[in-house]
């Protein structure tokens, strides 16, 4: 079997306790992610000024551009590793590795002595982090039942929002306690760590991750034993990164869903992890708080993103993936000025960030509802986790050049709209891919 067969009655009725607790069980992950990517957003410019020597502060955009670059980095090493570990050694042990370490990794981020120790735990946090996406939309897109997939991928999504919040509303209140208040940020990333016990006591191995594996060592059996193997039983052999661009069908596939995640991740990393200090800015120019309309902002930013999440695992179930994956492409393309350009009253503005939210961050959603449908179970962790993850090693790029171009250019307006034309790229290369509503997962 490579698929669960749906009851016939009303979603959410047919699930069973083991489809909710896996759906908890990966939006819990993902939510500690979003909380603790999103305090970095929250708190690099303060600890960046506890970090550095006064002289180097005019210079802090560039510095924090740097990290973020340096934290994509890690985040790509460390999710394809992840994607292949998931593979290999089961989709549930590979989260629970990796909800454990970036809660200890973050935690270690408090004790902080400069700017490159910084820059160093935000690299191994990256690691940890993403190893931990490709497993949560895997296990859920083999767990939950294809009439429901994608409800399933955007609730599971929407915990990213939910973190992104929560770092917001914790930053509110941590942020008024003085220049270390970002190391009390980071130590609150440990708590994720308990999560762990309760996956393992809870949460079930996926059934065709298992059939998978059997399959495999049966096959490596029979290749060290002389035996010539079948077409099928070479597969369950390969390693999972070279199968993905063996099969010519798949290797177009891999290539297309590369550089839809490069689109997605490149303006997200290079334009909307800026809202903040932006809004920020704005505010310190109106002789606001700067750290209070920051939160503000980011809340407003990822209210809009959860509903966004939400809205497109519904929607992608009932029109398909395709229509509903342009749609978030043309439409984050079109409200960038809106919020960068036009937009100047600090309430607009929030506005303007939760629609933007909707649908820039909301637009991820489109890799676990789409990207599990388009690989075989045998490297379906390493697919996702390429798709997901390689685009960083590229995207790392984003911050920096923005970080460049916003000192260069002494505002934020100018780097969004340049930035903001590679989600043309995305949106152009949505009809190349198969629509698969509705469909089973592949084999």
């Amino acid at each position: 079997m490579t698929d669960v067969v749906a009851v016939p009655a009303s979603w959410y009725r047919a699930l069973t306790p083991v489809q909710w607790r896996t759906l908890i069980a990966a939006n819990l992950g993902w939510l500690f992610d979003g909380f603790e990517t999103y305090a970095l957003f929250l708190t690099l410019v303060p600890a960046l000024h506890t970090l550095l020597v006064p002289v180097q502060f005019k210079s802090i955009p560039a510095y924090a551009g740097a990290v973020v670059a340096i934290t994509l980095v890690g985040w790509a090493i460390g999710g394809l590793s992840g994607g292949i570990l998931a593979d290999y050694i089961g989709r549930k042990r590979t989260m629970m590795f990796a909800i454990l370490a970036y809660s200890i990794l973050t935690g270690l981020t408090a004790l902080s002595f400069n700017w490159i120790s910084f820059a160093l735990l935000r690299f191994l946090v990256g690691m940890a982090i993403g190893s931990e996406w490709a497993t949560g939309s895997s296990i859920m897109a083999e767990l939950w039942p294809k009439n429901a997939r994608g409800k399933g991928a955007g609730l599971m999504q929407c915990g990213l929002g939910l973190g992104f919040f929560l770092a917001s509303l914790v930053w509110l209140y941590l942020g008024g306690f003085g220049p270390n208040a970002w190391r009390l940020m980071f130590l609150v990333g440990i708590l994720p760590a308990a999560l762990t016990l309760w996956i393992r006591a809870s949460i079930e191995e996926s059934p065709s991750w298992q059939e998978v594996d059997a399959r495999r060592r049966q096959a490596r059996g029979r290749r060290q034993s002389g035996t010539v193997l079948a077409a099928d039983d070479r597969a369950f052999t390969r390693f999972t990164v070279a199968d993905l661009f063996v099969e010519p069908e798949t290797r177009r596939r891999t290539i297309l869903v590369f550089l839809m995640s490069l689109s997605t991740t490149l303006a997200w990393w290079g334009i909307s992890s800026w809202v903040p200090p932006y809004i920020a800015t704005t505010a310190a120019k109106a002789h606001l708080s700067p750290h209070q309309w920051a939160s503000y902002a980011s809340m407003a930013y990822n209210f809009g993103a959860i509903l966004g999440y939400v809205s497109f695992g519904f929607i992608a179930d009932a029109v398909g993936r395709k229509p509903i994956t342009m749609l978030y492409y043309a439409a984050a393309w079109l409200l960038t000025p809106v919020l960068f350009l036009w937009t100047h009253s600090l309430h607009l503005l929030l506005l303007a960030a939760a629609g933007n939210g909707f649908f820039t961050l909301g637009q991820y959603c489109w890799m676990p509802v789409w990207l599990p449908e388009l690989f075989p179970t045998r490297s379906r962790g390493t697919g996702i986790a390429f798709a997901f993850n390689a685009p960083r090693l590229i995207a790392f790029l984003g911050p920096l050049f923005a970080g460049t171009l916003i000192v260069a250019f002494g505002g934020y307006s100018r780097t969004a709209m340049i930035i903001s034309f590679i989600y043309v790229l995305g949106f152009a290369l949505v009809p190349f891919l198969p629509e698969t509503k509705g469909k089973p997962l592949p084999a």
